[in-house]
């Protein structure tokens, strides 16, 4: 797991290899840390994963602003809600 500063207000978190629940912990950890109106680019592998990250965000008001996947790996945007 890799959580780092891309540019300002940007933020990238990689999960890959990780099986459920590490990439929705990680990922609710990860926005805990981020500033209101910041985006996260969050790449994991695990398909079960994004079930849980995506009612994750719902439920904490987080924005899932894309979605790509290629390869076997997925590739989210997700905007950081107020808290």
């Amino acid at each position: 797991m890799k959580f780092e500063k891309k540019s300002e207000g940007v933020y990238a978190l990689d999960c890959c290899g990780y099986v459920c629940p590490h990439p929705q912990l990680y990922t609710k950890k990860a926005l805990e840390k981020m500033k209101t109106g910041e985006l996260l680019e969050l790449v994991f592998d695990n398909p079960s994963s994004g079930e849980s990250i995506a009612a994750m965000c719902d439920t904490a008001g987080n924005e899932v602003v894309e979605k790509t996947g290629q390869g076997g790996k997925y590739t989210w945007k997700i905007r950081k809600a107020a808290a």
